[in-house]
């Protein structure tokens, strides 16, 4: 168990590891430039130009500050004209990059295992979709089902997992019951045997409730970068919403948003496998489980309504894998 706790921190790292950056745009005093209308912080590592003449504008006028800044402060001689030279050539000029609907997967060539492989392909097929189905808040919610059905296999592992749980969940609960006062290493020891035994019984693996957030992580964090690095993207809209507007700053009916995030989170947590495993561990993990909701509901209030509609749409999925599961057992 040790060895298979140390894989999935190391998978964690090294999925993290992977993760490209978000780059904020910033202005000569160092603070984000934002839009004024929508308040979403401009990124500088975009992957082709903007569309709409409110962004393009502020793209250029930063760029026009900086060149400013740069060139006071080679007068006053806190740059070097070499620096100051490396700090142009760094500029980002939107005039230079290729239209949305021109990127291809290939566009830019190898920028790294975790933007070549995994993002770009991914801003591929939403602009794909987008452009086919009219709409980028529908391709976010096309693109993330296909991307679900690809994984269906391995998920359905996972939730079949879940219902095996709770058959074994009886026999689980009567060992913890009878080990409740033994806190030898003799009885721990009999206890995890007792407890494997049951487990093989029901073909059900320790691991399985790990495997959905392992599966989860890199797909949120592949979709939270192509969204922000694709400025068409931000710059559409879903029903009422504007993609690139969080609830904390559109207020008014965004609000509804994070009580959606949050009753969608809720219902594919409940079904996973390690809420029934009995005893000690079964109460930290439905503990563990509320504070998780409870920190999603409150980051939801400040994710873009690109990423909750992701949100929405991958739990969905989940919840209704797990109903199919339910009722075919």
């Amino acid at each position: 168990m040790k060895k298979n706790k140390l894989l999935i921190v190391f998978l964690l790292i090294f999925v993290f590891g992977l993760t490209g950056c978000v780059r904020q745009l910033q202005g000569p005093d160092g603070r984000p430039v934002r839009n004024e209308e929508t308040g979403q912080a401009l990124n500088r590592n975009i992957l082709c130009a903007p569309t709409d003449g409110k962004t393009i504008k502020l793209y250029e006028e930063n760029k026009q500050a900086m060149i400013e800044h740069y060139e006071q402060q080679l007068e006053e001689g806190y740059l070097a004209p070499r620096d100051f030279d490396a700090k142009i050539a760094e500029l980002l000029d939107v005039n230079e990059l290729i239209d949305c609907s021109d990127l291809k997967i290939t566009t830019g060539g190898w920028q790294g295992f975790w933007t070549t492989l995994f993002v770009r392909p991914l801003v591929w097929s939403l602009i794909t979709v987008g452009e086919f189905v009219g709409n980028y808040g529908l391709a976010i919610i096309f693109v993330t089902l296909i991307i679900r059905a690809i994984m269906y296999p391995v998920t359905l592992k996972t939730a079949k997992q879940s219902e095996n749980l709770k058959k074994a969940k009886p026999e689980l609960d009567k060992i913890n019951k009878k080990y409740k006062d033994k806190k030898d290493q003799d009885a721990t020891m009999k206890k995890s045997q007792e407890m494997m035994a049951v487990y093989k019984k029901h073909k059900i693996s320790p691991l399985s409730g790990c495997l959905f957030g392992m599966i989860q992580i890199p797909m949120f964090l592949a979709f939270f970068e192509a969204l922000h690095r694709l400025p068409v993207l931000s710059e559409g809209n879903f029903l009422i919403y504007r993609l690139a507007v969080t609830p904390m700053s559109g207020g008014g009916f965004y609000f509804i948003l994070p009580a959606l995030v949050l009753a969608a989170t809720y219902f594919a947590f409940k079904h996973n496998a390690s809420m029934n495993m009995g005893g000690d561990q079964e109460k930290q993990m439905k503990i563990m489980m509320k504070v998780m909701m409870v920190m999603i509901f409150f980051f939801s209030f400040n994710m873009s309504t690109g990423i909750i509609i992701y949100w929405i749409t991958n739990n969905s999925f989940t919840i209704l894998q797990n109903l199919i599961v339910k009722r075919s057992k």
